[in-house]
């Protein structure tokens, strides 16, 4: 466990902040999250090519509980802006983030693995894209979805900003804010897929030459 406690670490910052900055947006069709969150595909395919499936899913199942139960604690802690107050993690941001993270992040380990033996840059783009995908049609629709009623008025009090209707990415169809927002994270998952084979390339040099 002691050598995949950077991996653990690492994988439950990023689960935390994100969920903090996934209700802050960057631009019109973007939120802060949709840069962070894409980390978290490197650390479990770093994690999968240096120690195999079995630690990579330890870090992704260690990462969900401290991520879900430290933003729990974030749903708990009330901020003031703009004349209201509201939580610091929305409690549907929260459950839609575990339920989203959890799901693709086993899938990429799965995806992964099965592709371990070809050229080393096609287990970590295929398996980053597949998940990415799965990850943003979860989490959006959870977090944000206005069919999603179940977690009552007071938790869609948080999020209703997300409901506002306007032309999808401001040309299209008018659509909710959050398929916008849905469909700009994965255009930016995309891109950050590409980029972070670099990193990948480094850290697995790194830390098992032998793996590379």
């Amino acid at each position: 466990m002691v050598r995949i406690l950077p991996g653990i670490l690492a994988m439950a910052t990023v689960v935390v902040a994100s969920n903090v900055l996934v209700q802050f947006l960057f631009g019109n069709w973007l939120t802060w999250g949709a840069f962070t969150y894409p980390i978290a595909f490197l650390v479990t395919d770093v994690m999968n090519r240096v120690y195999g499936p079995g630690p990579a899913r330890k870090v992704v199942f260690a990462g969900f509980v401290v991520g879900v139960l430290c933003s729990l604690v974030g749903s708990q802690i009330e901020l003031q802006g703009d004349g209201y107050t509201y939580p610091a993690v929305s409690l549907r941001v929260a459950v839609g983030s575990g339920v989203a993270f959890l799901t693709a992040q086993l899938l990429d380990v799965g995806i992964f693995n099965m592709l371990r033996r070809r050229q080393w840059w096609l287990p970590p783009l295929a398996s980053t894209l597949v998940g990415s995908a799965v990850d943003t049609a979860l989490f959006f629709t959870i977090a944000f979805a206005a069919s999603i009623t179940i977690f009552g008025a007071e938790a869609d009090a948080a999020i209703n900003w997300a409901w506002d209707e306007l032309p999808f990415l401001g040309v299209g169809a008018v659509v909710p804010l959050w398929v916008s927002l849905a469909f700009a994270d994965w255009l930016v998952k995309l891109s950050l897929a590409l980029v972070a084979l670099v990193p990948f390339r480094v850290l697995v040099t790194k830390l098992s030459p032998d793996t590379a």
